[in-house]
């Protein structure tokens, strides 16, 4: 019995010694897979590290990136619309300088008007015929065109008439050369007055007195051609008669006596033109 109970006590230590190699064997072998889990876990953490460092950096790249484009158009934005606002004040200043500009041109015109005016009202008739061609060129109002031309017009009525007068006691004192240049002053001042036919038919008469008939002789053939006064038209006749029959235009003096005479019949010096006439064709 004892034996039996040796052997199952050798039996049971083999038995133990082998349990305990194999448990040490997979003590081990389980080591050594940790190690290799242990190596494995370590290096997918790395690349873990790895993956996720060059992630977070493309990602930091990729969010700067937009940034920067963002940036870049925002700042393109505030460019462009910082170009339009100084252009925006240039045309603004443009436009405030010519607004000013304009001012002051009105002003200066209110001014000049207003000068003028106080021609006007002094009947000053010289300085407003003078001054009225650069008045003219101004942006006038129609009202004040309007006004500043009759006071124009009503100044060189004044004037023509005045000149005219003085040519008329020039002539009636024998003063002919102070008389002729009134004559050309009062048409001057006014060719188309009432008292212009007038004036241009004494003109002539001062310039045959002063025995310039050339110059004369134009004018008294326009009058006896036409002339807006009709009593005007067969004194000029006369006196164009006359002024032929001074320098000895003969062929020419009958032609005008003859051409009087079928022209004016009723005329109160019919028959001193036909006295003149049987006269001229007597002698010539």
């Amino acid at each position: 019995m004892d034996e039996i109970e040796l052997e199952e006590i050798k039996r049971e230590i083999v038995e133990s010694r082998s349990l305990s190699i194999k448990t040490n064997n997979l003590i081990n072998a389980l080591a050594a897979d940790l190690k290799s889990i242990a190596k494995r876990q370590q290096s997918y953490e790395r690349r873990v590290f790895v993956n996720s460092a060059t992630a977070y950096a493309v990602t930091i790249a990729v969010i700067l990136l937009f940034v920067k484009l963002a940036w870049d158009i925002r700042l393109d934005t505030v460019r462009n619309e910082s170009q339009e606002s100084r252009e925006r004040v240039a045309q603004l200043e443009k436009e405030l300088s010519a607004l000013k500009a304009r001012e002051e041109a009105r002003a200066r015109l209110a001014r000049r008007a207003a000068d003028f005016h106080q021609l006007i009202t002094l009947n000053k008739r010289n300085e407003i015929i003078e001054g009225f061609p650069e008045i003219a060129k101004l942006d006038l109002t129609p009202t004040e065109r309007s006004v500043f031309e009759a006071a124009v017009e009503r100044a060189r009525n004044e004037l023509s008439l005045i000149a005219y007068q003085n040519g008329l006691e020039h002539a009636r004192t024998g003063r002919y050369h102070e008389a002729q240049q009134a004559f050309r002053e009062s048409l001057k001042y006014k060719s188309d007055a009432a008292h212009s036919p007038q004036a241009n038919l004494e003109l002539a008469r001062c310039l045959v007195r002063l025995g310039l008939h050339r110059e004369a002789i134009p004018i008294l053939m326009q009058l006896s051609e036409a002339s807006a006064d009709r009593d005007v038209m067969d004194e000029a006749t006369l006196a164009l008669a006359d002024a032929q029959l001074d320098i000895r235009a003969w062929n020419d003096a009958k032609t005008t006596l003859r051409a009087f005479i079928r022209r004016f019949p009723s005329s109160p010096h019919l028959n001193t033109v036909k006295s003149k006439l049987a006269q001229v064709q007597q002698q010539h």
